[in-house]
């Protein structure tokens, strides 16, 4: 602790200051005296210089220098004997927060050694150490005897605190700020529960400290009753290393993290090996890799890896409920009016009904986007892409194979496309706009004798719309906003003979209501005139009421069968399009997005979403319905509610909770539960959660939780809205 560094030079310096040149007697004063020296500051009610060599400080003594303060009842400097006595109560608090008291006290003027009676440290405000007595030795260790350490709070009712640890003797070590314990004990309630010879952990102002973490004790229905203990390995300041071992009767795992922090970047890989009795497999993990680099000209480097050995390892340990990993490396560039960026990227499926040699495993894609202002006026754009999906299989698509999907169909495309676009406004406050486009593209397909080698078209395209905004502002300072939008458009040319590889699950919503084309990627694009109308409602009010609704619907000249049945544009008339938001000042907040098809009185898509935030609670629903669509490989409709919140129920206790439950099955996807207690030095978490799997590779599986945090260490910091002042 830096509180015995910087007051050895008071004591000289004062006393210099305040000797007289010649012999005298004792000085004394009736009232508070202030003694100044070198920024050093002494304030007492008397002070006393006997024999030009002992400075008497006594009565209310207040001793500053460099941030660190000393308050003491009387404080004796000795400089022959270069010794410094203190009488107490004694309190030295240093700039970092630390505090330091006692009953007596002596040590010598550079207070590398001494010994303090009835001594206790108050460490960053969070960790207290109660001892007889403690000893400083080289200025450096306070080596503290028959020891109380806590960071409960302790009141002068001697109750005791929620835990303690006991120990015939505690060094701190100030340099490396770790304490040493020896035979220490760990109470609950001062009842003792375990005991160690010898332990050592970190003080809280260390915040990276080699050694144990929070262990966690977890119990599964699929790995039995197991315990994960991680172990924390700083390698200098920029990087470290966290081992987990899992241990259970049905696994034996080690889990790692690792985190290198660059001068331009960042990277993080997590992974874990396990030798288990689920499988006949030798060796089971699982291997994530992030990271992202700035590199030079504002270029980005991003990348992602992700890989397992097996479909349901990641599901059997919960590390992951994704059923598609991807791996993918990106270098991007964006400015003002221009953007690049070139991916590739690698997928790897863990369905059942997916095979990774059909799937389209490899996908490579460079885009390019750049805007112009030209004097004429509007905005021009040049943009190209360059696409390229690659499948493992070698097989031809009319093959003989037993299985028609078995095929190994690579596509690579090139697009290009040509923009000018430009908006006036007209009388009456309407607002015109003119939107011409160009496409170029190019086709190569490979192992695929259905479709040509290679194709190449050319696609004009224009479009005119109108938005006609009536804005009013309210009494109350809430603005409104009615806007009606209509687009008037034609694509021109035939679609070409191209595999559906990438636009094989179009959607219909606000953000394409005015577009040319709403399939997802260029290898199908929309054929002839259409049009579109919409209205969009706005009521801006932050004090109180934010909502918004936007209504749209799409005519095409004819059907396009590229379009899906759930899409809501499979027709020539489009679904209803509904979408809206609502937000208030109270925390609710609610989104809601849905196609109605009229005619046939269906809802083809809907999902909303409804959070309620308040101080003591954040909770959260969702609803998703997927209609019936054949084309999207949906043999049935999707239905399902999901639930997830967490709510403070007392000043201590609070409660998290999530769900998903499948409407269309009747069955519940995953359920969990979790229970916290939490004060001033504590957190106690019991977690439980079920997992009903519907897949061949994947079981259902239970799981239980329990971790135990103790707050005043490295390892998790003090919460001081739980900390209660004693009566």
């Amino acid at each position: 602790m830096r509180l015995f560094r910087t007051l050895p030079p008071l004591f000289g310096l004062l006393l210099a200051a305040s000797l007289p040149a010649g012999p005298v007697v004792a000085q004394t004063a009736p009232s508070t005296q202030t003694l100044a020296q070198d920024g050093a500051l002494l304030i007492a009610d008397q002070v006393v210089v006997e024999n030009q060599s002992r400075l008497i400080a006594t009565g209310n003594v207040e001793a500053l220098q460099d941030g660190t303060r000393l308050t003491a009842s009387r404080i004796i400097y000795d400089r022959d004997n270069d010794s410094l006595t203190l009488e107490g109560p004694i309190r030295i608090t240093d700039p970092q927060g630390n505090v330091l008291v006692a009953d007596a006290g002596q040590l010598d003027t550079g207070m590398k050694n001494g010994l303090l009676r009835g001594a206790r440290m108050v460490l960053d405000q969070q960790l207290q150490l109660a001892s007889v007595e403690a000893r400083r030795v080289d200025g450096r260790y306070t080596q503290l005897s028959r020891v109380a350490v806590t960071s409960c709070q302790v009141c002068g009712d001697q109750s005791a605190p929620l835990w303690q640890i006991r120990a015939s003797r505690v060094v701190h070590d100030q340099q490396e700020r770790q304490m040493y314990f020896e035979n220490a004990q760990l109470r609950i309630l001062d009842v003792p529960v375990f005991y160690v010879p010898y332990m050592r952990l970190p003080d809280p102002t260390l915040a990276r400290a080699r050694g144990f973490l929070i262990p966690s004790i977890r119990s599964t229905t699929l790995l039995g009753f197991g315990i994960k203990t991680p172990y924390f390995i700083p390698i200098g300041d920029d990087k470290d290393l966290t081992l987990t071992p899992y241990l259970s009767p049905v696994t034996r795992t080690l889990e790692a993290r690792y985190r290198q922090a660059f001068r331009y970047g960042e990277i993080t890989l997590n992974g874990a090996f396990s030798a288990d009795t689920l499988t006949s497999d030798d060796t089971r993990g699982y291997f994530f890799a992030t990271g992202s680099f700035d590199l030079k000209r504002d270029f980005k480097l991003s990348f992602s890896i992700q890989t397992t050995t097996d479909d349901a390892y990641l599901n059997d340990y919960d590390y992951s409920g994704a059923d598609r990993l991807e791996s993918n490396i990106t270098i991007s560039r964006f400015r003002r009016n221009e953007m690049l960026s070139a991916s590739l990227t690698h997928y790897q499926s863990l369905r059942d009904d997916d095979s990774n040699a059909t799937q389209p495993s490899i996908v490579g894609l460079a885009e390019y986007e750049r805007r112009f202002f030209p004097r004429f006026g509007g905005e021009f754009r040049l943009g190209a892409e360059l696409h390229n999906h690659y499948r493992y299989s070698d097989l031809d698509v009319d093959s003989n194979d037993s299985d028609s999907l078995v095929d190994g169909r690579d596509v690579t495309r090139l697009n290009s496309e040509l923009s000018w676009r430009n908006r006036w406004t007209l009388a009456g406050g309407v607002r015109a706009g003119v939107l011409g486009e160009l496409w170029i593209d190019r086709f190569w397909i490979n192992q695929d004798s259905t479709m040509p080698s290679n194709v190449s078209q050319i696609t004009p395209a224009v479009a005119v719309d109108l938005r006609w905004p009536w804005a009013r502002a309210g009494a109350n300072g809430a603005r409104w906003l009615i806007e009606p939008v209509a687009q008037a458009g034609w694509i021109g040319g035939e679609r070409v003979k191209v595999t559906n590889d990438e636009s094989t699950r179009p959607d219909f919503d606000e953000g394409n209501l005015l577009s040319l084309s709403r399939f997802p990627a260029p290898d199908r694009r929309e054929r002839g005139y259409t049009s579109a109308l919409g209205l969009r409602l706005l009521r801006d009010d932050p004090a109180s009421l934010t909502a918004g609704l936007t209504l749209g619907r799409v005519w095409r000249e004819e059907d396009d069968s590229a379009f899906t049945r759930s899409s809501g544009l499979s027709s020539a008339t489009s679904d209803w399009l509904l979408a809206g938001h609502i937000d208030t000042s109270d925390g609710l907040v609610l989104s809601v997005r849905s196609l109605f098809d009229v005619q046939q009185q269906r809802v083809s898509k809907a999902e909303a979403r409804a959070v309620w935030s308040k101080s003591r609670m954040n909770l959260g629903a969702s609803y998703l319905l997927l209609a019936t669509d054949p084309d999207e490989s949906r043999d049935g409709t999707l239905s399902e509610w999901s639930f997830d919140g967490r709510y403070r129920f007392l000043d201590n206790w609070a409660t998290a909770s999530e769900m998903r439950y499948d409407l269309a099955d009747g069955r519940f996807a995953r359920a969990g539960l979790d229970l916290e207690y939490q004060n001033e030095c504590a957190v106690v978490t019991f977690s439980v959660s079920r997992r009903y799997a519907s897949s061949d590779s994947l079981e259902p599986s239970t799981s239980f939780g329990l971790t135990v945090e103790l707050k005043g260490f490295s390892t998790a910091s003090s919460a001081g809205e739980y900390r209660q002042s004693c009566r």
